[in-house]
């Protein structure tokens, strides 16, 4: 009988569950969002909302408390210095879960718990190489590193003689104002000696 149980077992060990929770949680905390099945989302959002909580408290206690139980310093330091203080008025309700359709696998019920209010970064789209056929030979690796010397090489020669332009075009510059200079000091003497 479950009597007085309230955590579901999900099927766990007691420690399985309890690493799975501190895996989930860290990922919850690290990335703002995560997809899990409902029954896991369920039971991890009392354990989120408690480290949230607890970040609220900034002190050393509070901190040596979130990091027994979050496994990455870096997730524990966000929580502390990002995540709490966008918190700090709401009294609670910190997560959010949307269900999903069911898993075509096993056709478990699928959710996405989520931070509230969270600010999700959109992913970069990859640039994808297409390659053509098989494996790459030490040959084809070799004149593709020939090929990225060649064009580092001209990209240098392309800044020198941008730089060579622009040097002359001042040199250009200067003489030409000097000359004006000229003209006007001789125009200057030719008005004197009328």
């Amino acid at each position: 009988m479950r009597h007085r149980q309230t955590t579901p077992s999900l099927n766990r060990s007691p420690s399985h569950r309890k690493a799975m929770f501190r895996n989930m949680v860290t990922a919850l905390l690290r990335h703002e969002k995560i997809r899990t099945t409902s029954a896991k989302a369920k039971a991890l959002r009392p354990i989120a909302e408690k480290l949230i909580t607890l970040g609220k408290r900034e002190s050393v206690h509070a901190r040596r408390h979130a990091a027994r139980f979050v496994r990455d310093k870096a997730v524990v330091k966000k929580l502390f210095d990002d995540l709490a203080p966008r918190y700090a008025e709401r009294p609670g309700g910190y997560t959010r879960i949307i269900k999903l359709s069911a898993r075509p696998g096993d056709a478990a019920d699928m959710a996405v718990i989520e931070l509230v209010e969270a600010e999700i970064k959109a992913k970069k789209p990859k640039k994808s190489k297409k390659r053509k056929g098989g494996p790459r030979t030490a040959a084809q690796d070799t004149a593709a590193a020939a090929a990225e010397v060649v064009e580092a090489e001209a990209d240098e020669a392309t800044e020198e003689a941008a730089a060579e332009v622009e040097d002359a075009v001042d040199t250009a510059a200067e003489d030409a104002d000097a000359g004006e200079d000229s003209e006007a000091d001789g125009e200057s003497e030719d008005k004197a000696g009328e």
